[in-house]
């Protein structure tokens, strides 16, 4: 009998949606440990709020745009971004699951010291996104910018990265033993020896290993 040698895929519980959502305001949202229930809000703008522990279950935001916002230790739980502009905002020590973030921008977007569980992140443009010292559990990246994304002493167990750009982006301090970056793209990364041990990588990607490794290849001729 053939071996069968396919990388089974992580497995993520995607958002419990329904279909019957009634809309909601940006002002909705300004009141201190506001709780967000079976809504949703789509063409909108959220700008200029700062509300800690905001709860989110059962949302739905639909090409809507965040600025100047921020909702530190957040509780989300089955919430779609779907064509979101999220740049920059504010998830610190936030509890995300059963999330899915499709075609979002997330440029500098703060996810740092957050739990992350059941979480896809789609087509997302992360450039300088942060998840430093957050845990991730059960997480999939698939197509997205994570160029100079910062990871730093995160913890990851069943996460994945899918044809990303990671190029420059910061592991140093977290352990990449079981992940798989070999459908990925990157010149170079920030990563610490110690924690390289069990990594997954293309051949053409140990160029790019060894540059932050400090290694120089010389050729043979």
């Amino acid at each position: 009998m053939a071996q069968n040698n396919q990388k089974k895929r992580v497995k993520i519980d995607k958002p419990k949606i329904r279909a019957d959502f009634n809309r909601f305001k940006a002002a909705d949202l300004e009141n201190e440990e506001s709780y967000v229930y079976q809504a949703e809000m789509r063409d909108a703008e959220i700008a200029n709020i700062y509300v800690e522990k905001m709860a989110f279950e059962q949302v739905v935001f639909q090409n809507t745009s965040f600025a100047e916002t921020a909702f530190p230790y957040a509780e989300l739980t089955d919430v779609l971004f779907d064509h979101c502009d999220l740049s920059n905002v504010d998830f610190s020590h936030a509890i995300l699951h059963r999330v899915e973030l499709k075609n979002c921008k997330l440029v500098g977007t703060n996810f740092s010291e957050a739990a992350l569980r059941n979480v896809i992140f789609q087509e997302c443009h992360a450039k300088y996104a942060s998840f430093g010292f957050s845990n991730l559990k059960h997480v999939r990246y698939e197509s997205c910018s994570l160029a100079n994304a910062d990871f730093y002493e995160s913890e990851f167990k069943q996460a994945a990265f899918e044809a990303c750009d990671l190029n420059q982006a910061n592991f140093a301090g977290t352990k990449l033993k079981g992940i798989d970056l070999s459908t990925c793209s990157f010149e170079n990364l920030m990563v610490s020896i110690e924690n390289l041990a069990g990594c997954i990588i293309s051949p053409e990607q140990a160029v790019g290993f060894s540059r932050a490794l400090g290694l120089i290849i010389k050729d043979s001729q």
